[in-house]
């Protein structure tokens, strides 16, 4: 093998990010197999590359043992020691090999070699640089689309955006630029597969914390999150700072900062609560923008019972359950509103509670809401 060709491998291993060590191990794997399959050897084959020159041997290897039992692969003690009276069993005998016209089987097969490991190492690399980005945000642009699945070009790989993470209603045309969230990173015979999703609330969590530097800075955590995506969501937020308003931090001034998220996610509702360690409160607070009374705890059961004023019911379990539904969701307990007027039917004891009002802009929900809200509580 020529020094030039062996500086070119290097030259182009150290572009791609790849070790000349990495090479070098990698050529002297694939002439063993050469030197096995064109020259039909069965032996232990060890291949040396001199790392300045180029200059390879191939050589035989031979384990020192005291009785023979495959002459491909053993020698015996006393043969070994008339090589070299120092050999004892266990070590092993090198015997030197190199076929005369192996010198152009060595340069093709360098070349497939690292040609080959290039590609696996830039698959390789590109793994690990997304594989850390699990649970991240991406900004890609829509490259093709196939059987309702977005390709979406990221740079140095696609990513797939299948039909169950997009949003509903939602429609994409080629070349928009779209952000989505890396659900998984995937490896296979073909290279990474990138799996990013729209709909995962892990997207609306890291748009919060991309858009209010108090989340970024750690002053205001984000608790929990429940989403049903294109429709509404809920997010519950907690300040470590008192000083700290965390529900208006996410708002912003005049609402900027949510306003951004709604329109990335294009129209999407966002209903934004303070999180409380009293569940009581905490389950209160999550079914905002509906006033509350009192709720009842089950720890054991996990269940909360809500009393709410009889106006404000199907306020409440909002459009077709979707306000009680999210509610249960971002708390993690099962839910069971009742109006006033039911608890007072079923015989329930209860005792209105002076519960911390959510800032809220009740105009999210239109007349034409409420009038669903009442035909979902009739049937």
């Amino acid at each position: 093998m020529s020094t030039e060709l062996l500086q070119a491998l290097n030259d182009l291993g150290k572009e791609k990010g790849i070790e000349p060590a990495v090479i070098l191990e990698a050529v002297e794997a694939a002439l063993i197999s050469a030197y096995k399959k064109n020259f039909g050897s069965a032996q232990n084959v060890q291949v040396t590359i001199d790392s300045v020159t180029g200059d390879f041997h191939v050589y035989t290897c031979y384990d020192v043992v005291e009785e023979v039992n495959n002459e491909k692969t053993e020698i015996s003690l006393a043969d070994a020691q008339k090589q070299n009276p120092s050999y004892e069993v266990g070590d092993v005998v090198t015997e030197e090999v190199t076929p005369r016209n192996f010198g152009r089987i060595a340069a093709q097969t360098a070349k497939q070699v690292v040609v080959q490991r290039i590609r696996e190492a830039e698959r390789g690399m590109i793994y690990s640089e997304f594989s850390e980005r699990e649970s991240d945000i991406v900004t890609g642009t829509i490259q093709r689309i196939e059987n309702r699945n977005y390709y979406i070009d990221l740079g140095k790989i696609e990513a797939v955006l299948g039909p169950s993470e997009q949003i509903p209603g939602e429609s994409y045309a080629m070349f928009d630029r779209i952000k989505t969230y890396i659900v998984e990173v995937r490896k296979s015979a073909k290279g990474p597969q990138i799996m990013v999703s729209r709909t995962h609330p892990g997207l609306l969590k890291r748009l919060f914390e991309l858009e209010v530097p108090e989340i970024q800075d750690g002053v205001v955590e984000i608790k929990s999150v429940a989403r049903e995506a294109g429709a509404r969501s809920k997010l519950s937020v907690y300040s470590h700072d008192e000083n700290v308003d965390c529900i208006g931090a996410c708002i912003g001034a005049k609402g900027a900062r949510v306003q951004a998220i709604v329109d990335e996610l294009r129209g999407e509702k966002i209903d934004i609560v303070k999180w409380s360690e009293d569940p009581g409160i905490y389950i209160a607070n999550a079914l905002s923008p509906a006033k509350v009374i009192d709720v009842q705890i089950n720890e054991e059961e996990k269940k909360a019972r809500v009393i709410v004023p009889d106006y404000q019911l199907s306020l409440a379990i909002g459009k077709e359950g979707q306000n009680a539904r999210l509610a249960a969701k971002l708390t993690g307990w099962k839910i069971d509103i009742k109006s006033e007027s039911q608890a007072q039917e079923a015989g329930i004891d209860y005792e209105e509670q002076d519960y911390e009002e959510q800032e809220y802009d009740e105009q999210d929900y239109d007349d034409q809401e409420y009038e669903e809200i009442e035909e979902y509580l009739e049937d």
